[in-house]
């Protein structure tokens, strides 16, 4: 008997991921585990276990696809004992373990079935957003395309990931955005593609999640000796859950109004087209009754809960006096935290979408809040029936025999679990980086691209960058060395060399070596003028020995023993070169321009292309994986974009808007 508790227990032990001393033979655990079966059917493949991780308590769902829907087989929930979540950040990841452990064995038990894998949803309570806008403007009016849309887009998004990088104690995955508002010469636009215009403008909001939100539940799963078969965004999963695809073309919102706070997705043509929170919840309402009533935080709880029930309201202060307050006292106490909760989600709304949408549906525990689903519908100026809770939608893509599913709280569980049995999005198929699964977090399609920068490569790693060069000047001619050629990246899809730009699909593999950068151009003085020069040398007008290293900028005179006065050279002007006509690009072959008053070559590409205002980024100095604030690009004195084609001797100015001018 002895012998099969210490296997038992190093079994435990062994599926916990813990020492095998940490389970004492009387812990509560040893004795839940004892009492099962010893032998449990392995979990099948198309056997799916979703878990959400919330503030209050965690939830286990796990069924099957059956016929293009998700057929619950088991819920099991369990409260937190105490707070061991803040905002959708794991604080307590020895208590959450064992939470989602006790779930998990409760599952277990209920279907005979040893649980492998399970998938998990990323708290959109952690999400950052950040506005930003950019514009472009052209000397004439030309037809916009997809591609100038995109680098439009583009550039607003690195300055609003600009912002969120100045947080050094941070580090943030960007994990979509969504354009709130484009226009045209100044004129309000749904979309600019196809049309006509000399200045183009976007405002959008793009969306970051912070890394230790992913690895805390990442660290949480393995401590379980479990697998994460898949990762999404809580606001995306409740939406999958209450917003069936078959309605998805109209502008329809879900609101999930958890404890801590309200995560927030939209839809749009079909498609989910951005996700944000608003900082207030519950709880603030729990934490209002708290303080006009004297009571603690189960208790108000409660009474919160009992809302639009029968009066009168009976509870016990906590001087332990029993008191009694009427349902019209009650409402009107909370109402202006209602209101000032309806009125941030609203705010949100507008601000993603940037309209009221055709409908919202509110989900999660705080989705029941008495008079909240009105306060949403008049904040928004909408008609009250367009504002409603979820749960009416979800038999459209799940189903039980004993389990009533229709229950605003389970819109987040079941929207993992079904995201992951239907297919519904990228983030439930696994796609192998580097010998390990990618996380990956957005909807839609994903090119090798978006999984490297979700899984913390940069741009820069995919670039490369040539080494800086050395610009001086020598006895009154311009030189300069051009610095040394970066190792590319190494990316390889499936065994075949690809290009950032490939699209991936379910199952793919990706090996990824970043980019080295090139050597930068550095020479003294003796390498420029030889080891046995004898005679005088000045640089900036200053005296100099030949272990002098030269920096960009320098001016050097130097005269042999015997030639004319150094002094005399000062005097001589050099004579300015001759404005030289413009050329057409040569394909195949180097080209000089002046990038920010220093000239730069550009190496010739293999393909013959020409070469694009792009293709000098890398040259200007500035550091395009850190950017602080909005760039400016200037071509011959006028707004460029990346797209654009360089010509010979063109003058190109690339640096920070606020930079100090000449």
């Amino acid at each position: 008997m002895r012998r099969r508790e210490n296997v038992a227990r190093r079994r435990v032990a062994a599926r916990l991921g813990l020492p095998e001393p940490a389970l004492a033979e009387d812990s509560i655990l040893m004795k839940e585990v004892a009492a099962l079966p010893e032998k449990y059917q392995e979990q099948e493949k198309n056997i799916v276990c979703a878990l959400d991780i919330g503030t209050r308590s965690i939830v286990g769902a796990v069924g099957r696809a059956e016929e293009g829907r998700f057929h619950v087989l088991a819920i099991e929930k369990e409260e937190h004992g105490k707070r061991a979540m803040l905002d959708g950040q794991i604080e307590d990841i020895e208590q959450v373990a064992n939470i989602v452990r006790r779930v998990i064995d409760r599952i277990e038990q209920r279907l005979q079935m040893r649980i492998k894998r399970v998938c998990v949803a990323a708290a959109g309570r952690s999400l950052r957003s950040q506005k930003a806008s950019y514009t472009m403007e052209f000397e004439e009016p030309r037809q916009v395309s997809d591609e100038i849309v995109n680098q439009l887009e583009a550039n607003a998004l690195a300055a609003a990931e600009a912002v969120v990088l100045e947080d050094k104690d941070s580090y943030f995955y960007m994990v979509g955005y969504t354009a709130a508002q484009y226009r045209l010469d100044g004129y309000p636009m749904s979309t600019l593609q196809g049309h006509f215009g000399r200045r183009l403008e976007v405002d959008l909001v793009a969306t970051f999640l912070p890394r230790e939100v992913v690895d805390s539940l990442y660290t949480v799963v393995g401590r379980l000796g479990l697998e994460v078969s898949s990762l999404t965004l809580e606001p995306i999963a409740s939406l999958n859950a209450a917003i069936p695809l078959d309605i998805r073309l109209l502008n329809l919102v879900l609101v999930d109004i958890g404890a801590g706070t309200s995560d927030i997705a939209v839809c749009r043509d079909g498609s989910v087209v951005g996700y944000t929170m608003a900082t207030v919840a519950g709880d603030e309402i729990t934490e209002l009754i708290m303080k006009k009533l004297l009571v603690d935080f189960k208790t108000a709880e409660g009474l919160k809960m009992a809302l639009g029930g029968k009066e009168p309201l009976r509870y016990t202060d906590i001087l332990g006096l029993q008191q009694k307050t009427s349902l019209l006292k009650l409402v009107e106490l909370i109402q202006p935290a209602v209101d000032q909760l309806a009125k941030e989600i609203s705010d949100k709304i507008v601000e993603l979408n940037g309209q009221a949408p055709s409908a919202v549906f509110l989900a999660g525990g705080g989705s029941k809040l008495y008079g909240l689903r009105q306060a949403v519908a008049d904040k928004l100026k909408m008609d009250d029936n367009r504002v409603t809770i979820a749960g009416n939608h979800f038999e459209k893509n799940a189903f039980a025999e004993d389990i009533e599913l229709n229950n605003p709280e389970y819109s987040t569980p079941l929207g993992i679990a079904i995201s992951a049995a239907l297919g519904m999005i990228n983030d439930s198929y696994v796609v192998t980086l580097n010998g390990s699964p990618a996380k990956l977090f957005r909807s839609g399609t994903l090119t090798i691209r978006d999984i490297l920068l979700m899984n913390g490569c940069r741009y820069g790693d995919m670039m490369g960058r040539t080494g800086a060069n050395l610009t001086y000047t020598l006895n009154g001619n311009r030189q300069f060395i051009r610095g040394g050629q970066c190792q590319p990246a190494k990316i390889v899809l499936n065994g075949v060399d690809a290009e950032p730009s490939a699209v991936v699909h379910a199952g793919d593999t990706i090996e990824f070596a970043p980019a080295k950068p090139g050597q930068n151009a550095s020479r003294n003085l003796a390498e420029l003028l030889g080891e046995n020069f004898v005679g005088d040398v000045l640089v900036n007008g200053e005296p100099a020995d030949l272990t002098y290293q030269v920096k960009t900028g320098d001016v050097i005179v130097a005269a042999q023993s015997g030639s004319q006065p150094i002094v005399e050279q000062f005097d001589d002007e050099v004579a300015a070169p001759e404005p030289q006509p413009v050329e057409a690009p040569v394909l195949g072959a180097p080209l000089a321009v002046n990038l920010n008053g220093r000239q730069v070559s550009l190496p010739a590409k293999p393909s013959g292309e020409p070469h694009y205002l792009v293709d000098a980024l890398q040259h200007s100095g500035l550091d395009f994986d850190n950017l602080h604030q909005p760039v400016e690009l200037l071509v011959n004195g006028q707004p460029g974009q990346f797209s654009q084609t360089l010509r010979k001797d063109d003058e190109v100015i690339i640096r920070y808007q606020d930079a100090e001018r000449e």
